[in-house]
């Protein structure tokens, strides 16, 4: 390992950690497969993947088995807390970081491998994915390290240069791997990319130098030995739920209320990009003005714009769908360090200069708000101010100001040192104000309220109509999402034990339902707060059978 690659490990894990514990589960989308993942500790089947009752069809096995196997190295077992899942995140997180900057040191020296890893690691998708216990972190690492080998195959080929053995393995490896997280995502990220590299230059014979009957004979062996053991366990139900339900479905018509029209991705790019997202569009400009002179810039403009297209054209859009495409402008920004100032920062295009532009509005616009949100969230929904915003603010400035270079070349020292702010920023805005938004955490205020007000080893709860999947978590596999009647049902079928949750407004009809079975409800505690998934303003009570 050398100096540069344990570098940006050791950064990665430093931008993530703060948050991985103090940030309660995240709904819903977080919560579903820690859930997932807690029920196959619990019973021991490490096949089917199941949320309470239901099936859960949706991704492959290949999240849920890691985290498990991170509750199992923890010792804790299902009550492991939220951040022992968490650390899957973090370490695919690094491993793209880690891949990233392998791939710039192949293609363009070590400075411009260390310059893309720590732009990486300081965006804001990856601060965020890399604090969420779900399949995108992950994947990140398997994409990077498949088209890191796909890039360095591709390379020797032009140059008539002898592959390196391992890049074959690494590459079919990582597409096994990748298929085990998220299905198609990183096949269908290579092949778009040797597409577009086909397109332009009209020669497929180097990818013959993967030795793709071997290849695919190894993501065979990777992927077959699950797929035949869910199809048996879900009697083939997995492929119609993930396949014909929630891929098509998604490529067909927008799911779950995430149907966006084309332009999304370009909007939110400011965003997700930051603070690097300038700096990476004045890299992208000069590349495209030179890709033709440098199959380099070739693969990673073929890396980024097909995959960036293909997901704006899907009617399903959420923002970390297009994050596997980041890495080929993070290599950008890289190779723009190794070019003589003068041919770096030669003059743009007229309609790239003014694309420049637009995106230099995204990056004031993003560090104003991200200054703002750091400021404004504690008072507008914790009713407090927080002196943890002032410098959060600060950073979030002053990272966007040095994100916004007079020149498009921007030296390596300058790159660390936004990075360094973005983490400043990232860590107070993730793992101190966030977690402080107390009115928010509506799941953790209910489950001390349920152990302070416990009866029984035995209490199950029963809510309504609160049902977010991280109050399953935090409570137990067994807690009952039901309405006021099935509330009333559960606390008259298990008086001495049972608990059951309901708005305060509902209190008279809860017990008017309990009344006909010669029995009445108390109010131990009332938690009021903001479902965010939802929108809803909550007062809730908790209750059980008066004695």
């Amino acid at each position: 390992m050398n100096r540069n690659t344990l570098i940006l490990f050791l950064f990665s894990i430093l931008m993530t950690v703060s948050g991985l514990a103090s940030l309660p589960p995240v709904d819903r989308d977080e919560s579903r497969f820690v859930q997932s993942t807690k029920q196959m500790v619990e019973t021991g089947d490490y096949i089917d993947i199941r949320l309470q009752d239901v099936t859960r069809y949706k991704k492959p096995i290949g999240i849920y088995w890691l985290q498990s196997a991170a509750v199992a190295l923890s010792g804790e077992g299902a009550e492991a807390p939220i951040w022992v899942y968490r650390l899957v995140s973090m370490l695919g997180i690094a491993l793209a970081v880690v891949g990233i900057g392998w791939t710039g040191t192949k293609l363009f020296g070590a400075d411009a491998g260390l310059a893309a890893g720590l732009m990486m690691a300081a965006i804001f998708a990856t601060a965020f994915e890399g604090r969420d216990a779900k399949t995108d972190a992950m994947l990140l690492a398997c994409c990077v390290a498949a088209q890191g080998a796909l890039a360095q195959v591709y390379l020797a080929a032009r140059r008539k240069e002898p592959v390196v053995g391992h890049l074959p393995w690494i590459f079919w490896i990582a597409q096994g791997l990748g298929i085990l997280i998220k299905g198609p995502v990183a096949p269908l990220l290579s092949l778009l990319t040797a597409a577009a590299l086909f397109a332009f230059e009209r020669d497929w014979r180097w990818l013959l130098k993967l030795k793709l009957v071997r290849g695919v004979a190894i993501v065979l062996v990777i992927v077959l030995p699950w797929i035949i053991l869910i199809s048996w366990k879900s009697g083939g139900a997995f492929f119609q739920d993930a396949i014909g339900k929630d891929m098509l479905n998604k490529v067909a018509q927008g799911e779950e209320s995430h149907g966006l029209p084309p332009g999304f991705y370009m909007l939110t790019y400011s965003l997700f990009m930051w603070p690097f997202g300038l700096i990476a569009v004045g890299a992208g400009l000069q590349a495209i003005n030179r890709f033709w002179d440098d199959p380099r810039l070739r693969f990673c403009l073929a890396w980024y714009i097909p995959f960036w297209l293909v997901f704006e054209a899907i009617p399903t859009k959420l923002p970390h769908y297009v994050m596997p495409a980041y890495p080929g402008m993070a290599l950008l920004i890289g190779w723009l360090l190794t070019l003589p100032a003068d041919k770096a920062n030669a003059p743009l295009k007229r309609w790239q200069t003014g694309l420049w532009w637009a995106t230099a509005f995204g990056v004031v616009v993003v560090s104003i708000g991200l200054a703002a949100v750091c400021i404004g969230a504690p008072i507008y929904f914790a009713k407090t101010f927080s002196w943890w915003s002032i410098p959060a603010a600060i950073a979030a400035l002053v990272t966007g100001y040095l994100a916004f270079p007079r020149q498009l070349q921007v030296p390596l020292g300058r790159i660390a040192a936004i990075a360094v702010g973005a983490g400043i920023t990232f860590s107070l805005l993730f793992g101190v104000i966030a977690p402080s938004l107390k009115p928010i955490w509506l799941s953790p205020a209910i489950k001390a309220a349920v152990d302070a007000n416990r009866p029984c080893d035995t209490t199950v709860l029963a809510s309504s109509p609160y049902h977010e999947p991280s109050l399953v978590f935090l409570i137990g596999t067994n807690t009952v999402l039901t309405d006021v009647d099935g509330v009333a049902k559960h606390l008259a079928a298990d008086p001495a034990c049972a608990l059951g949750l309901a708005p305060v407004k509902d209190e008279q009809k809860l017990n008017e339902l309990l009344a006909g079975q010669g029995k009445s409800a108390k109010r131990l505690t009332e938690i009021d707060g903001l479902n965010y998934s939802s929108g809803d303003k909550l007062a809730l009570g908790l209750y059980r059978v008066t004695p």
